[in-house]
Formats: C-alpha cells, sequence, structure tokens
C-alpha cells in the first residue's frame, strides 16, 4: 500500500464525508507581517495594538482574510490538491476573531457533488469549519471546486448541488469588544456608518501588480499546495500554459485596494457569496471599485454594518466598467472577482 497522499479525485468523494484535515496551525507575528508585504493590506486595526487598545481590545487582532487563509489552506489537501480551479463561496462567517498566538484547526464535510458532460471532471461542494485551539468556532463556510477525475471513461451521472442563502443573518451578539473611540488620524479614514449610502459606489484608484515571487511565497505562507498554484512545469502543458493565481489572493488584493473609502470598515463580518470570474496569473494589474448594497443597522450604538459588492478587474482601471457582465449575463473577460460581502463599521459618536 502506498505511503504517498496523492490527494482525492472526483471519485474519492461521497455526500456526507467527513474530512478532519491535518496541520493545525499557529499563528505568529511572521505570518502577519509576511501577509502585509504580499497585500500592502493597510487597515490599523490589525497594524497596531495601540489601536486595538483604543478600540477596546487587549492587543491586535489578526486581520480576517489572513486568518482565512491560514485555516482554508488546511482543506486543499484533501478537497483542491488535484484541482482545476476553486470555483466559489458562499456563507462565510467569521464569529470570533483570532490572534496571534492562536491555533487553528479545520474540519470539511461533503454537501454537494455534480459530474461534469465532459466526463473528465466533477464539481465538489463542501462546508467546511474552522476552531481555535479552545474550540472556538472562528471560520464557518461553504465552497465548490472543480477536480479531475481518475476514471475518465466512465460516467456516475451524479448531480446533487446545495443551495445557498443568500446572506449570512446579521446577530444579535457581534464578538467584537464595545468600541471606545476611533482615532480617525490613525485609521487614515474619516468616514463612519452614517456616510454611507445604499447605491453608492466607491471607485478605488490604486492598482497592484502581482509577481510570481507574491503570489507563490503568499500561497506558501497559506500552506496551500494546489498543483495548479506550484507545478509550472506541470501548468505548461495544460491549455492555460502557467500557474494559476491562488483566488484568495485576489481577494486580499480587492480588500486591500478597498482601503481607500473604507479605511474604517475593519472587520471583515462575512462573505456572502463569491465568484471567481476569470483566472488571474502572474504580471497581472488588480483594480477595483465597491458598491454599497445595503446599509444595517445594529442594536448596538457603537456598530453598524455595510453590506457590500467589491469587483475586482486585472489589466483595466475599474473606472472604465459599468458592469462587470454583459448583455448575456457572462462576466467581461477582465472581471476576476465578484464579492458580496458584509463589513461592520464604527458608528459616528466613536469618533476621535
Amino acid at each position: 500500500m502506498s505511503k504517498i497522499n496523492m490527494g482525492n479525485f472526483f471519485e474519492d468523494f461521497s455526500i456526507g464525508q467527513k474530512i478532519v484535515h491535518p496541520l493545525p496551525r499557529t499563528i505568529s507575528e511572521g505570518d502577519v507581517s509576511l501577509y502585509i508585504a504580499f497585500t500592502g493590506s493597510r487597515f490599523a486595526l490589525h497594524s497596531s495594538d495601540v489601536v486595538a487598545k483604543e478600540m477596546g481590545y487587549k492587543n491586535r487582532p489578526i486581520d480576517d482574510t489572513l486568518m482565512f487563509h491560514l485555516t482554508f489552506g488546511k482543506s486543499v489537501q484533501d478537497i483542491s490538491l488535484n484541482a482545476i480551479a476553486n470555483l466559489g463561496y458562499a456563507e462565510i462567517a467569521f464569529p470570533f476573531p483570532v490572534f496571534i498566538g492562536d491555533t487553528v484547526s479545520m474540519t470539511s464535510t461533503v454537501i454537494g457533488l455534480k459530474e461534469n458532460s465532459n466526463g473528465k471532471s466533477g464539481v465538489v461542494y463542501v462546508h467546511s469549519i474552522g476552531v481555535n485551539q479552545n474550540g472556538d468556532e472562528v471560520l464557518n463556510f461553504k465552497r465548490w471546486v472543480m477536480v479531475h477525475k481518475k476514471d475518465k471513461e466512465t460516467l456516475s451521472g451524479i448531480k446533487e448541488i446545495p443551495t445557498f442563502e443568500e446572506s449570512t443573518p446579521i446577530l444579535e451578539e457581534i464578538n467584537i469588544p464595545k468600541i471606545k473611540t476611533v482615532d480617525t488620524d490613525a485609521t487614515g479614514g474619516k468616514y463612519f456608518f452614517e456616510d454611507y449610502e445604499k447605491g453608492e459606489r466607491l471607485n478605488h484608484p490604486e492598482g497592484i501588480t502581482i509577481d510570481n515571487s507574491d503570489h507563490t511565497l503568499a500561497t506558501k505562507l497559506y500552506q496551500n499546495n494546489a498543483k495548479v498554484h506550484f507545478n509550472d512545469h506541470m501548468m505548461k502543458s495544460t491549455p492555460m500554459g502557467e500557474r494559476l493565481m491562488y483566488g484568495g489572493i485576489v481577494i486580499s488584493m480587492a480588500r486591500a485596494i478597498s482601503f481607500n473609502g473604507l479605511q474604517n470598515a475593519q472587520w471583515m463580518y462575512a462573505i456572502n457569496s463569491g465568484a471567481h470570474a476569470n483566472p488571474t496569473y502572474a504580471g497581472d494589474t488588480i483594480y477595483a471599485y465597491t458598491e454599497v448594497l445595503e446599509t444595517i443597522d445594529h442594536s448596538r450604538d457603537d456598530i453598524g454594518l455595510l453590506r457590500l459588492r467589491t469587483i475586482a478587474v486585472k489589466n483595466q482601471k475599474s473606472l472604465e466598467i459599468d458592469n462587470p457582465k454583459s448583455e448575456d449575463g457572462k462576466y467581461l473577460k477582465n472581471v476576476v472577482l465578484d464579492l458580496d460581502y458584509t463589513v461592520v463599521i464604527p458608528k459616528r459618536k466613536t469618533a476621535k
């Protein structure tokens, strides 16, 4: 019996299958520093212990998107080692903050399977839950990924596709300390919950070019060992002709770019849905714009929530795009991410 783990293929999954992923990860200062180096993320809460303490924390929590990648990476070995592409996400919730020194781990359950008509691959749907060392749930999400088949001649005809909620419910209890004060000089932003309106569009001016070294090192940091991101020799023989960038890196880039205009929206409450509309490769430059889909008041008097839609495009300024989809409903070729998510933002009474 081989001692080598070749990863799971489409036929190896079954509905209801539970997977305990290996490699729990203790998060360090180095992880945080490297994440800033790879993404340019500038949110003050995750950069400064002083700012975090002013807001009511004992020390700074790590960026929610970094936590997502470090926890998500645990699942790759079992779910997407033989993936063609990660297709999308839904119902991603961030119930508890994560701090330097915490250890995260993950389990997954297969909730859907759909064999593709070409017989060469299929889509696997999973529900994954990440916890810290105390068993507190820090991440809860569903995703679907296209995976190669071993036997391309035999068709199973399986088509069990789960349904997803349109958005993650807003709970009465949000695990953020009562915000004492927000120093706008420190955060770099003077706009609060009351300053945003439904339908508003924020055209973020910055673009970020991603090099091979950037996306390769970042994916290694997350211990995401999917072949499509690492094996250049293998990918040269595919229609893509080169390594595919991990979609989570595009999410991080879009989030970092959105800082300009959303400086005080420092907490990711949920990702309601996400689609990687087109592949991204080394050398591409990412731009983004954000639409305010909804402003959500909360029973707490210090915070509100914004439901946002951030569209990331490659090699084209976001100002040049009015709608990410063409008349036939398909994404434009330069659109690489369509992300519907909810953030927490302080109310104006907390301003300093």
